[in-house]
């Protein structure tokens, strides 16, 4: 049985200009210890798919499905089990670490603060292993950092902290939303390198969030990719960069700036016009207008996933790499 199981989960916001379906009908599961990538560009679901799991978005939101996590439907559990999965079982790393530590406090309070509420340490015991959390993340010198503020620490250093946080409980999942953004390349990898070793270590799943394909392909088991709030591809990791079959998939790969990869004029590739609008029923592929594949069919139904090689999934009438 899988850690997680998400089935025909859909997210949707009532709005002066509609009803927007923000997340339509996903569904997948996250095995133990596996690193399940969720890939797409801004705006295609991806962080509203995972935080509606646990009840981190507005009261505007209307949520339907569900999600299996030990036994328990997280979509329709009580608001204290909510609270307790949220802090200790799944936990989460979000984009930016200057938004969610707090200024006002030294990082060693901040772990500290994790640790006395859910799981009920003395405050000696939670400053203790504030300081062997930080040295579990390799934050150099963790008994003079727990004192510092977030403001004097670089911003790899605080996306370490903020991972600090994350395992202070011990969680079964590990949700990191966009862990590189905004970070050097160096300091990349380091993260990347560090949340291998989480996995390997503590036998933490991880969900990677992220638009970032060289992201996905360095750390996950599993891709899936999302536009316009559907899952138009899924795969293993290794597959779906060898033989990606959604044309949006193919779009994505093609414009990763790598050598010989731009064109005449130096311009990198980008998939050309829009993402779609998110507002009313689909009636056709939300790809379509962007497709080089498009013809009546795409342009007048909705293609349903299918599985075109043994445990690969895409959304698209005519798939192929």
């Amino acid at each position: 049985m899988a850690l997680l199981e998400v089935d025909e989960l859909s997210v949707r916001f009532e709005t002066d200009e509609g009803t927007v379906q923000a997340v339509d009908a996903l569904s997948y599961a996250l095995e133990e210890r596996q690193v399940l990538g969720i890939v797409g560009e801004s705006g295609c679901g991806k962080s509203v798919s995972v935080m509606s799991l646990l009840r981190l978005l507005p009261e505007s939101a209307r949520v339907s499905g569900s999600a299996l996590f030990g036994g328990v439907d997280l979509l329709r559990a009580s608001n204290s089990r909510i609270r307790h999965v949220r802090g200790a079982e799944i936990t989460f790393v979000f984009q930016e670490p200057m938004t969610s530590l707090n200024p006002a406090f030294r990082v060693g309070s901040q772990i500290s603060e994790v640790l006395r509420r859910h799981l009920g340490l003395s405050r000696s015991a939670a400053d203790a292993r504030a300081v062997e959390l930080l040295d579990l993340v390799r934050i150099p010198a963790p008994e003079r950092r727990v004192r510092e503020y977030p403001h004097q620490l670089s911003g790899g250093m605080r996306q370490r902290v903020m991972i600090a946080m994350a395992l202070a409980c011990d969680p079964k999942v590990l949700v990191a939303d966009e862990p590189t953004t905004a970070l050097d390349v160096t300091i990349q990898a380091g993260i990347l390198d560090l949340m291998r070793d989480i996995r390997e270590r503590l036998g933490t799943a991880i969900v990677l969030i992220t638009h970032n394909l060289g992201v996905v392909a360095d750390i996950a088991d599993r891709v899936l990719v999302m536009y316009a709030g559907r899952k138009v591809e899924e795969a293993p990791v290794h597959d779906l960069f060898a033989h990606p079959q959604h044309p949006y998939t193919i779009g994505l790969l093609g414009a990763i700036p790598r050598p010989g990869t731009a064109d005449r004029d130096g311009r990198l590739r980008e998939i050309p016009g829009r993402v779609p609008s998110l507002t009313g029923p689909w009636a056709a592929c939300a790809f379509a207008d962007r497709c080089p594949r498009a013809d009546e069919l795409t342009h007048s139904q909705v293609p349903l996933l299918r599985e075109v090689e043994r445990d690969h999934l895409v959304a698209c009438f005519h798939p192929g790499s």
